[in-house]
């Protein structure tokens, strides 16, 4: 190992140790019942709340799997992603982030979403709570696993180390924290990863644009790549066996730019969707000490959310200018923000910025492990099989959880060819149709039925499953996201079940009234 590369690993190395060192602060607090470990006993103040909400959200895809696709495709994937995502984030922390702490709270105190959803129906019998915890329990292992692939990534191409054994050490790492600190060691980790990031985003894009010569320079270079800087279209290329070929005299090959239309931005704008029932950021907004600080955790969330996303778009198309034939593969391309850091900075502030890919990675990966376990140990062993588990059961079956989602996780990440932007976006489909509709219905529509929200809950996530396995592959118009149909499915069936079925009773009616001016 060269002596930069030790310079890197030290940096990474404590960064590792002070994250784990907060999870050994956080233990005891945690430890101490279910409502500290899985929402840190609602005391989250508003940036504590804003910068873990994005951070958790985000992921190892922020700095890695956005930059390789700006890089490999050009402008506009990146982009329509991008500005779908920011306008989700503000709208969501607008009109979801209030409502849901006051009706999560007047809902028996609800500490989970499938918790929430049940009680907010007053059910008798969990099916609700169950089919949300399962749910939770397929997809967050999904999403583990690309934060774990993302972790192999960066230390075989840093290190040359075996991709599958260090992506194992960094799974083992997340889950140290995680089991010891729960909710309150998961969200400062958060805060204090969310500033990272942002700082190793600007950070490589500032000496990017430096190193390329300037703006003018890098527009001139990747201008002449066909669809690279269109909007409406999309660069093109040209693959044998999945590697970008190269002319004579070691150029990449692109073919004629392929058309961006309406649908397809309609398609990459869904993205903005997914938030509505993403249980990571929901959880943030459950777990803030007041309501009336919700406008502040807006503010900084989202001018956060614009910052990051835009500069992981540039730092691709940046990167191909400076290094246009350094990656020929679409995963190899997910590694340009590596390859910028270490190319471009001194090697112990290379190391730093690469800490900013494992606070993306750690970020998501504890939340998503934390979450999983909340959906059976409380979800499903105490709210359906166990009623009267005791908070030692209750914590004892959520850190087995913790171990078995993890493990699954580490084997969908096994494949070191996985492409990090497409795993993320099938797990993020998942919960912005499952959770989203039923979500967005149960606070604003008190019509809702709890037949309506099986339904809808049923159809958002299966229809995932069918559109991305089956339908999508007929082309053509059925070629969208699937995040798209099945969210409107979803809705549909919600409102037709719904109105189908009985109004819902007195009680649930009052409560939905009580839930707008509800203070807390």
């Amino acid at each position: 190992m060269s002596g930069d590369q030790i310079q890197i690993l030290v940096a990474m190395c404590i960064y590792l140790a002070t994250v784990v060192g907060i999870g050994l602060y956080y233990m005891r607090r945690a430890s101490e019942s279910p409502d500290n470990y899985f929402i840190g006993g609602r005391k989250l103040g508003p940036w504590i709340a804003a910068m873990s909400a994005e951070a958790s959200d985000m992921s190892g895809w922020l700095l890695m799997g956005l930059p390789g696709v700006a890089y490999w495709f050009g402008l506009s994937d990146a982009f329509w992603t991008a500005i779908g995502l920011a306008a989700g984030t503000y709208i969501n922390w607008l009109a979801v982030a209030k409502r849901l702490r006051r009706y999560s709270t007047l809902a028996g105190n609800s500490i989970t979403i499938p918790e929430f959803l049940s009680n907010r129906y007053k059910e008798k019998t969990k099916i609700i709570q169950a089919i949300g915890s399962l749910f939770i329990l397929v997809f967050f292992a999904v999403y583990a696993g690309s934060c774990f692939v993302t972790f192999g990534k960066l230390f075989s191409k840093l290190f040359g180390m075996q991709y599958q054994v260090v992506m194992i050490a960094g799974a083992v790492i997340v889950i140290l924290y995680t089991f010891l600190g729960g909710f309150l060691a998961e969200s400062a980790t958060d805060f204090l990863q969310g500033i990272l990031m942002i700082l190793a985003l600007c950070s490589v894009l500032t000496v990017g644009v430096i190193a390329a010569g300037g703006l003018p320079t890098v527009l001139g270079n990747i201008k002449s790549i066909p669809g690279f800087m269109n909007f409406f279209g999309i660069a093109q290329p040209q693959v044998a066996d999945g590697v970008q070929q190269l002319d004579a005299a070691g150029k990449p090959l692109f073919g004629a730019a392929g058309e961006y239309g309406l649908l397809t931005i309609i398609s990459t704008m869904s993205w903005g969707l997914g938030y509505f029932g993403m249980p990571q950021v929901l959880l943030r907004f459950m777990a803030i000490n007041k309501s009336s600080e919700l406008k502040k955790s807006r503010r900084i969330a989202t001018i956060w959310c614009v910052i990051s996303l835009f500069a992981a778009v540039a730092i691709g198309l940046i990167g191909r200018s400076l290094y246009p034939a350094g990656l020929l593969t679409r995963s190899d391309a997910e590694n340009i923000f590596v390859i910028m850091s270490t190319g471009l900075l001194p090697a112990f502030l290379a190391g730093i910025v690469m800490s900013g890919i494992l606070a993306a990675t750690m970020s998501s990966s504890d939340s998503y492990l934390l979450i999983a376990s909340s959906a059976l140990s409380r979800d499903i062993f105490k709210g359906i099989f166990k009623k009267d588990a005791t908070d030692k059961q209750v914590m004892i079956a959520s850190r087995i959880t913790l171990l078995l989602v993890a493990l699954f996780g580490i084997i969908i990440a096994l494949d070191e060819n996985s492409v990090i932007f497409q795993v993320v976006s099938f797990a993020w489909a998942g919960f912005g149709a499952t959770f989203g509709p039923i979500i967005l219905f149960s606070l604003f529509w008190k019509r809702t039925t709890r037949a309506g929200a099986i339904a809808g809950m049923l159809t958002g996530g299966s229809m995932v499953f069918i559109w991305n396995k089956l339908i999508s592959k007929l082309g053509g118009v059925f070629a969208i996201y699937e995040l798209f149909p099945a969210f409107v499915l979803s809705c549909i069936a919600i409102v037709v079940v719904s109105l189908l079925t009985k109004k819902p009773d007195q009680a649930i009616l009052e409560e939905f009234e009580a839930a707008k001016t509800y203070e807390c």
